[in-house]
């Protein structure tokens, strides 16, 4: 139906219409919802494609370890020249400032914090 004819259409046939479009709809949303309900409960139960859930057993053993340590802060030893807020404390990826000034020429050790060994408290 185009939107020309709609617009001619009574107020009466619009109405029948968006109630027949209303319950069509209806019946496909309890379909649709029963659908999704069906594969919930197949989530739920374990019964994915090969794939096993962990065991109870496994489960408890993960709770049973100690807690991870907590390791201490770890203190900068690079600076960012141009910005003497962007730090680096030689762990993880290297920053892209860093990356950028070594490709330009400079030294790691351009950039070395002097008192970087020294601990904050």
């Amino acid at each position: 139906m185009r939107k020309k004819d709609l617009d001619a259409m009574q107020f009466d046939e619009l109405w029948l219409l968006h109630e027949k479009i209303a319950m069509i709809l209806e019946d496909k949303i309890v379909v649709e919802k029963r659908a999704l309900e069906k594969r919930l409960a197949q989530l739920n139960s374990g019964e994915r494609g090969g794939r096993k859930r962990p065991s109870k057993q496994s489960a408890d053993v993960a709770a049973d370890r100690a807690p991870r340590r907590k390791y201490p802060r770890v203190v900068p030893k690079y600076r960012n020249p141009l910005s003497p807020s962007e730090t680096w404390s030689g762990r993880g990826k290297t920053p892209r400032w860093l990356v950028s000034a070594l490709k330009t020429g400079h030294t790691i050790d351009d950039f070395k914090i002097i008192n970087s060994g020294a601990r904050r408290k």
